[in-house]
């Protein structure tokens, strides 16, 4: 008796000590909500960005860590999510004071503390904006297609992720001017092809293309180049939606190669089909979005 005693007193010391020293965070707070992790991540850096005293501090696919200032108080939310069905991702957010930590972990268990609700209100405000953003697209995956193979004049650019429609909207109009003005057949809707997808930085390089018809006399110009984009085996995905957030469905398309042991490309393809200056119901806006399929390396 006397050693079973000795032994939960052990155990009870250790849990102890874990928890008061150990453990990551001060306090967790757990959701589930149907899609990918990707789109989670993405959605705090976005929501990121309306925040005052506030930065992300790091990023990646599945958890990004936000810092926020709170009087003097410097607080870490750590946002980490995995998905445990087919559709259903578990969001996990960590939330530690680095000034206060020790003595939260006192008072949480026995009390609503200042922290305890914030750190549930600040939780629960971003989660009803990542409601609503996913009530405002919708992302279907249709399994493996052909991109199509098209003659295009293009501009490289580069930046983050969340930039990537404002890159578009700056070169939409010179693109065009330059094109109309040369009498220059544009022959479809206009493509964004990334280059590289660096996930861990959030940043992407890519071409923003207008598929054109050949012809012997296309207009020279500093920025503007052109190629031949080939056929490519992908898997494919409709969205609908602010075409801002478009790569949420980049995200969708990599939880299907995974599921389905698919190797793949990280870099996405986008074919956009409404022009946003006309307005009308977002979700009523289209975008074809490929993944190309890693291609076996040449003997």
């Amino acid at each position: 008796m006397k050693k079973a005693r000795l032994a939960i007193g052990a155990i009870l010391v250790v849990a102890v000590g874990w928890y008061l020293f150990i453990k990551p965070s001060d306090y967790i707070i757990n959701f589930k909500v149907k899609t990918t992790p990707g789109t989670v991540m993405q959605s705090v850096i976005s929501w990121n960005y309306d925040l005052p005293d506030s930065e992300i501090i790091q990023k990646g696919i599945a958890e990004v860590v936000q810092q926020r200032h709170f009087g003097d108080s410097v607080v870490n939310y750590n946002y980490s999510a995995k998905m445990i069905n087919d559709s259903i991702t578990q969001v996990s957010v960590g939330v530690k004071d680095l000034n206060n930590s020790f003595i939260n972990r006192l008072t949480i268990p026995f009390s609503n503390s200042l922290f305890k609700t914030r750190s549930i209100a600040n939780v629960d405000t971003f989660f009803e904006i990542l409601r609503e953003h996913l009530d405002q697209i919708k992302i279907e995956v249709t399994g493996i297609e052909k991109t199509p193979a098209i003659y295009c004049a293009f501009v490289s650019l580069k930046g983050l992720q969340v930039e990537k429609a404002m890159g578009m909207m700056r070169n939409y109009s010179y693109i065009n001017e330059v094109l109309s003005s040369n009498n220059v057949e544009l022959n479809g809707s206009p493509i964004i092809e990334v280059t590289d997808w660096n996930i861990k930085t959030d940043s992407i390089a890519y071409n923003f293309c207008f598929p054109i018809k050949r012809s012997e006399n296309l207009p020279i110009t500093k920025d503007i180049k052109y190629k031949r984009l080939f056929e490519k085996e992908a898997i494919h995905a409709v969205y609908n939606g602010n075409y801002i957030t478009s790569d949420r469905a980049w995200y969708a398309l990599l939880e299907y190669a995974k599921k389905n042991n698919i190797d793949v490309e990280n870099q996405p393809i986008e074919i956009f089909y409404n022009n946003p200056n006309m307005g009308g119901n977002e979700l009523d806006w289209k975008a074809d979005i490929y993944l190309p399929l890693k291609q076996d390396d040449p003997l």
